[in-house]
């Protein structure tokens, strides 16, 4: 298999499935307490093809791949209407929390199908393929539920903090979310970010590694 191909393949397939689900696990939690917007435009769901963004899903992608051999993206955001939650701070907080919690689930699931595909298929030559897919998509995972869980509008961190905040101080918070892109972009390109995160990703997973004898 060409390197290329099989780059594009080992990470592909969880990196689909991690914003996916991210996405869809909005949506769920928003139905839960009275949003009916994501059902509604069939958002939850785990076809990807239902929340395949063109830049962060496709474009970007195949550009850090072929840039760099690191494959990372975005789905569409699912949207939701606070005007249907009865305490639309809270709820809002708990809609975003089940995303970064979803991906820490599929961390373990990835944990879990490396364990079987090694005692299923040890020593077909296909598990040297499935190993290094399932080890990415723990990475991946994580990656998405710590980047996510970052308390800087509009990542999901910030809207539970906003959602826990007292209403005086959440308002003013709230505010503060049109400079929030450009704080994460300034922290990503100066490397604070990769050296403060990277360090929590790698025990986390090494956690996980350890909870499945991996």
């Amino acid at each position: 298999m060409p390197e290329i191909v099989y780059t594009i393949a080992v990470w592909a397939i969880p990196v689909l499935f991690a914003i996916t689900l991210h996405e869809a696990a909005h949506g769920l939690v928003a139905y839960k307490l009275g949003d009916p917007t994501a059902k509604n435009r069939g958002r939850i769901t785990i076809n990807p093809l239902k929340h395949i963004d063109p830049v962060g899903t496709i474009a970007v992608p195949l550009f850090l791949v072929m840039l760099s051999g690191f494959i990372l993206g975005w789905a569409k955001p699912v949207p939701v209407e606070p005007r249907y939650f009865k305490s639309p701070l809270l709820d809002m907080a708990l809609v975003a929390i089940a995303g970064p919690l979803s991906n820490f689930f599929m961390a373990c699931f990835w944990a879990l199908f490396v364990v079987l595909a090694s005692v299923l298929l040890s020593p077909a030559p296909a598990l040297t393929f499935l190993a290094t897919m399932g080890e990415n998509g723990i990475y991946i995972n994580i990656i998405l539920m710590l980047l996510n869980l970052i308390p800087i509008l509009p990542l999901d961190g910030g809207r539970v903090l906003a959602g826990v905040l007292p209403r005086s101080l959440a308002m003013p918070f709230m505010k503060l979310e049109r400079f929030g892109m450009v704080i994460i972009l300034l922290l990503l390109v100066s490397g604070l970010l990769g050296r403060f995160l990277w360090p929590i990703v790698e025990h986390f997973v090494k956690i996980i590694k350890h909870t499945f004898g991996l």
